[in-house]
């Protein structure tokens, strides 16, 4: 049976790659796996940040747009991504660490049932912290011994992702009509579908509000994708969402992973990626995300990509 295991990344626009690098790297003490560029426009970075190897489940991407004008936040979005942290303690941590940087954040709170922090990113993009408290998480999560967070309080990985839409109904039929996700609880505005029982981690939080659609800019989210475990369970995937109704808007070998993108009836895009071949690929564990890395079929335009970029660091 066809099963989506959670969360694979999720990819963001950036109006600015160095301070981009900065946030996420240098104060939220995720590892830059892969700097590499946006394949269909090789004239833009495009920059993921994860665990130690980029595992599936806590990749967070980001295109960079220099021109991207702010975003006018509506519905029909992605609109907040959760991150979890492992306890109550590491919650408390990183409010005196927000607080350390001078990034305005909320106090602690919750967001639904869980104990949480909320801020947003340099470009507005708004995040949450969560604690994760006895939940399991994929074992393939693998922390970052050279990461500037303390190892007892790092990110482990992407946790509730949430989509701000129309129609509660239409978005529950995709989620579990189409990917099975399991309904965790519903109200009148509001449900939580979970990739896997019981698990803050692949959870999708659906918001139901009418009003304008959002005008994606800086800090706005492209896709959010969603994991399968190869090529072959892509093909049959690639099946079911036609006979589902929705058309396959792309395919493509991303040389880390292998990709589909559909839009649901909202208009947001989902990618389903497979699990491998990975961010090592190309590149040993130690040197991960410290060179431009291309796939193959551009490495012959290394010269010319390479003098377009602006350097990072």
């Amino acid at each position: 049976m066809l099963k989506i295991a959670g969360h694979h990344h999720i990819s963001m626009i950036t109006k600015n790659a160095h301070e981009n690098h900065q946030f996420y790297n240098h104060i939220l003490g995720l590892r830059r796996v892969k700097k590499t560029v946006n394949q269909d426009d090789p004239s833009m970075y495009h920059l993921f940040y994860g665990d130690l190897t980029g595992s599936p489940g806590t990749g967070l991407t980001f295109f960079e747009l220099s021109h991207a004008g702010r975003t006018h936040r509506g519905t029909d979005a992605i609109t907040r991504i959760g991150l979890l942290i492992p306890s109550y303690d590491s919650l408390v941590y990183w409010k005196n660490r927000l607080d350390e940087f001078h990034i305005e954040h909320s106090d602690i709170t919750t967001y639904g049932d869980t104990d949480a922090i909320h801020f947003e990113d340099p470009d507005g993009l708004r995040l949450v912290f969560l604690n994760n408290q006895d939940k399991s998480i994929p074992q393939e999560w693998t922390k970052w011994q050279d990461s500037s967070v303390e190892m007892a309080h790092q990110i482990l990985g992407m946790g509730p992702v949430e989509l701000t839409v129309r129609s509660l109904d239409d978005a529950e039929k995709t989620l579990v009509q189409l990917f099975g996700y399991i309904e965790r609880s519903r109200s009148a505005a509001e449900a939580i579908f979970q990739a896997e029982e019981g698990q803050l981690q692949g959870q999708i939080v659906i918001v139901e509000q009418d009003g304008p659609k959002e005008k994606p800019g800086r800090g706005s989210v492209h896709h959010l994708a969603i994991r399968v475990k190869d090529k072959e369970e892509l093909e049959q995937w690639e099946q079911r969402i036609q006979e589902f109704g929705f058309p396959i808007i792309k395919k493509a070998d991303r040389y880390y992973f292998s990709s589909i993108y559909m839009k649901e009836s909202h208009g947001i895009i989902f990618e389903l990626a497979t699990d491998g071949p990975g961010f090592v690929v190309d590149t040993s564990v130690e040197d991960l995300g410290t060179q431009l890395d291309l796939p193959p079929f551009l490495e012959e335009r290394r010269q010319e990509i390479e003098e377009k970029l602006t350097p990072i660091e």
